[in-house]
């Protein structure tokens, strides 16, 4: 790794951490709410209830009129995300129904600057790319990584940085800083993931090395996750920086010991707005994203969630992402 990037990272990484230091338990006389820190040291009040009062943005016609004839037609923006609980990304509100988070609120801004009632699908992570490739859906907005291998079927308008987190149990004295440290180890992943690429990669890289591969695990949902984790069974979980850092804060019952970049060793990952290559909607949705940004309602809704630190300036369209190899 660049020692470059890997300051970068790790400071990224432990900004994200720190922006997620939780102030204040979910508060159901307030209609369920919880705080979190500010890496400035300020307090971010979280809204779990149904009632989101999501910030919203104005409609730009020029941008509209990018979006093809028949989404424009249709007049609904069909995203899609993942049903697995993540929060801060995507997660069910306290009615356990609603879905909140910072991915659906973005994912409503874009709505909002194209004119788009915003309508959300929400299936298993593989459902995802297979109802976008039929095109069930118009673009998934579930913290899903650029890479090299997707940029085949998928174009890209980029919206967020994208750091991983191993996550242990509290006091496990366990650090993550490369696949040494893994050798050996059971560790829990999300299948089809760039976290599990990035970790087969890792186990490959420590048997080239004489060093024991990572056993690899795989679980239904995130509770059969820590619960595993809780008792020992296995001995990290790697998955999204953000969720890692909220959950850790959340509860009290784990910690993030080592953070990495989505896109592997020498390149910042990135998250991105995710749709059929050649659908015609790429442009859109990158201009969509840029008027969010250049008019701060995108910044609103990142303090809002405490992920200020993911913040991008731009968005890109198709940039270097996860390469096929992690060397």
């Amino acid at each position: 790794m660049s020692v470059h990037l890997a300051r970068r990272t790790t400071a990224v990484a432990l900004g994200l951490v720190s922006a997620l230091v939780l102030a204040a338990c979910s508060n159901p006389s307030d209609g369920g709410t919880t705080e979190v820190a500010q890496t400035s040291g300020a307090r971010t009040k979280i809204n779990l209830s149904p009632d989101q009062n999501r910030i919203t943005t104005d409609k730009v016609e020029s941008i509209a009129a990018e979006v093809p004839e028949e989404i424009r037609k249709r007049g609904t923006l069909e995203i899609v995300d993942s049903s697995g609980s993540a929060a801060p990304l995507t997660f069910h509100a306290t009615d356990n129904k609603t879905i909140i988070g910072v991915e659906p609120d973005i994912a409503s801004l874009v709505a909002d600057v194209l004119g788009l009632k915003l309508h959300i699908n929400t299936v298993s992570w593989e459902n995802i790319f297979v109802g976008l490739d039929s095109a069930k859906y118009d673009v998934g907005f579930s913290n899903i990584t650029v890479t090299e291998d997707r940029k085949e079927k998928y174009d890209f308008a980029t919206y967020r940085e994208d750091n991983l987190g191993f996550e242990a149990k509290k006091g496990s004295g366990l650090k993550v800083t490369g696949p040494e440290d893994v050798a050996g180890r059971t560790v829990a992943v999300s299948s089809g993931t760039n976290q599990e690429k990035l970790l087969v990669e890792w186990s490959k890289e420590n048997e080239k090395a004489g060093r024991k591969p990572v056993n690899i695990k795989y679980y239904q949902n995130d509770s059969d996750t820590y619960l595993a984790l809780q008792s020992g069974r296995i001995d990290l979980y790697l998955g999204p920086n953000p969720t890692a850092a909220y959950h850790a804060a959340t509860t009290g019952k784990t910690e993030v010991v080592g953070t990495y970049s989505g896109a592997g060793a020498a390149l910042q990952g990135l998250i991105a707005a995710t749709t059929k290559k050649d659908s015609g909607l790429v442009k859109p949705l990158a201009d969509a994203l840029n008027e969010v940004i250049g008019n701060r309602t995108y910044t609103r809704v990142l303090e809002r969630w405490g992920l200020s630190d993911e913040a991008v300036t731009k968005s890109g369209i198709n940039p270097p992402g996860l390469p096929r190899t992690n060397k």
